[in-house]
């Protein structure tokens, strides 16, 4: 799914027009990301809980070439479900 049916998809269950609901949306993610950007963490209760973490530098091996790559340490956001949402999802075939 992606945000144009995400937008689609609330627009129909709360009545609101898709502009109304991709604005909050957009609304949303930019509170997000900014939240991140100072640090912070982002918990929504009954879904998960948005983080960065700091990665080391590390060696790493290229694999079309088999050369050695030193990998510059970095900031990245990660996501970590719910219990809520992991026993939701636990029987989902792919």
């Amino acid at each position: 799914m992606n945000r144009a049916e995400i937008v689609e998809k609330v627009s129909n269950a709360t009545g609101l027009t898709r502009a109304e609901v991709s604005a909050v949306f957009e609304g949303i993610l930019k509170s997000i990301e900014g939240e991140l950007i100072s640090g912070g963490t982002v918990e929504l209760r009954r879904f998960g809980t948005f983080r960065c973490v700091s990665r080391a530098a590390r060696k790493a091996v290229n694999p079309r070439t088999g050369e050695p790559v030193q990998v510059l340490a970095r900031t990245v956001p990660i996501f970590k479900p719910s219990p809520k949402l992991r026993e939701a999802v636990k029987d989902v075939k792919l």
